[in-house]
């Protein structure tokens, strides 16, 4: 099992921040790796939403299908993998911090196949992945 915890301070309003971080067709303006991301049910954003996305780690093409299972509107989203090779689950939170707002993501995930032999090396790159991740995510919002 492989956990992580990344929090960024993005100096927009919460609401703002909210709305780029749930719409998932954002993801591969901001996340390294993602090639594609696409909505595959109709809006709005609700529990039971579904995409699908097109990811490379580690030299490998991940393709998964994600659902949302918890939403909290304006705070936070919850999807987990419902098709994929690498079942994660993620949260995404968004509150007020000073002029700004507060994003922070955890993610679990299952290592299978060839990434279960690599979990040791998974976990880390998995930190510095998302890591990354969400320092681009504060570079695209405040540029």
């Amino acid at each position: 099992m492989i956990e992580t915890v990344t929090t960024v301070h993005v100096d927009r309003p919460p609401g703002e921040v909210f709305d780029y971080v749930a719409d998932f067709e954002n993801n591969p303006r901001w996340q390294g790796g993602m090639v594609a991301a696409r909505w595959i049910t109709d809006p709005p954003l609700r529990v039971g939403s579904r995409y699908e996305q097109e990811a490379r780690f580690l030299g490998r093409r991940i393709t998964s299908t994600f659902e949302v299972v918890a939403l909290e509107p304006g705070r936070m989203v919850r999807a987990t993998t419902v098709e994929g090779s690498f079942p994660i689950t993620f949260t995404r939170t968004v509150e007020p911090e000073g002029n700004g707002s507060r994003v922070t993501a955890v993610v679990h995930g299952d290592a299978t196949g060839f990434f279960r032999l690599a979990e040791p090396l998974m976990r880390r790159k998995v930190q510095q992945s998302i890591d990354a991740d969400y320092a681009a995510l504060r570079t695209v919002l405040e540029g």
